[in-house]
């Protein structure tokens, strides 16, 4: 498949292993591609190496894709800034960056997480340091999408979503190759809550895991984690059958089933008997159910949606509770009908 052209530059907030993963899978159609990160000693070596062995050591960067600390001269005249950088970071990281996005410049949100405080989505916050004077039009980029597999040209789909879209046709062109199909559409609520809760379920997922437990426990945890999305998504403004697709079902399967998954593998050292605070100290990489979790967790609060998988892992997490006594609790639920009666 030739590549057609989507535009002149495109712009990486984020030097992890999603964030280079999505500069190296982006580099075929546009003429530059800079990648931006915080860390000075990290960029440097892969200004060096030209791969970011602390993240993704298996991604060498193309020709026409460079790596960079000044965020000014990184952002300046692009057609396309995608915000990859962890969801804790991202209010500090526009603080910093925003003044310098370029006007008309599409915005991509490829950040699966809630911003804890105020439990908004990415894009809501990212809108907040843009306004609407600057013309930019936001997207959100989403699905079973592993770093670590796409960068190998391992077959790969997502989603781009946005209430444009044209914008949504351009990160569709700017991304779609041999090994990356990218899908188009309009729910940006559910495609943003898909990914974002997702990580909870993994962590879940993990836990049981770690705790020894088999298939059937994921195939229930996964199946009710399920319908815990839909209905705080739903309640959201997301339509239902969003969840069904790639940012939900898909990215839900992925998160949960691979080993390469860091809230599943977070979670699993919580089973095993770790603390949280060990589990972190030993993760390379931020995993986005942590702060998520919180974030949903007071949301289902305020606006009374059912979430008991949700409410158990945030007290794993939060409040010391143990994962075996998480798991009683569950189980020893009122028995109920699988969905409501219509």
């Amino acid at each position: 498949m030739d590549c057609e052209r989507a535009g002149r530059k495109a712009v990486v907030l984020g030097a992890g292993s999603w964030g280079t993963a999505l500069a190296i899978a982006c580099a075929p159609t546009f003429e530059e591609v800079v990648l931006w990160g915080r860390d000075a000693e990290n960029i440097h070596a892969i200004v060096h190496d030209g791969v970011n062995c602390k993240y993704l050591p298996g991604g060498k960067l193309p020709g026409n894709c460079r790596a960079t600390i000044d965020h000014a001269e990184a952002l300046t005249g692009a057609d396309m800034t995608v915000v990859a950088v962890p969801s804790d970071a991202v209010q500090e990281v526009m603080a910093h960056t925003s003044a310098e996005f370029a006007v008309g410049t599409i915005v991509v949100s490829a950040t699966k997480g809630l911003e804890s405080s105020r439990g908004l989505r990415i894009t809501q916050l990212i809108e907040e340091f843009l306004g609407p004077a600057r013309d930019n039009r936001c997207v959100v980029l989403s699905g079973p999408n592993l770093a670590a597999e796409l960068t190998r040209g391992v077959p790969t789909a997502a989603v781009a979503a946005s209430t444009d879209a044209g914008a949504a046709d351009f990160v569709q062109r700017a991304y779609t190759s041999e090994s990356f199909r990218v899908y188009t559409a309009s729910d940006v609520i559910g495609a943003e809550m898909g990914g974002a809760l997702k990580n909870i379920i993994a962590l879940g997922a993990g836990i049981c895991d770690g705790l020894g437990f088999g298939d059937n426990t994921k195939a229930a945890l996964v199946t009710r984690g399920l319908a815990e999305m839909v209905r705080l998504g739903t309640a959201l403004g997301a339509r239902e059958e969003t969840f069904y697709g790639l940012t939900g079902v898909g990215d839900l399967f992925a998160t949960c089933a691979s080993k390469l998954s860091r809230n599943r593998t977070l979670g699993f050292a919580l089973g095993q008997g770790h603390t949280l605070a060990e589990a972190k100290a030993t993760a390379v990489q931020t995993a986005e159910g942590v702060p998520t979790t919180k974030a949903a967790h007071d949301l289902a609060q305020r606006l009374r949606i059912e979430m008991p998988i949700t409410q158990q892992v945030y007290l794993v997490l939060f409040e010391g509770k143990s994962p075996q006594e998480a798991v009683r609790d569950l189980m020893s639920r009122a028995p109920k009908a699988e969905a409501p009666s219509s």
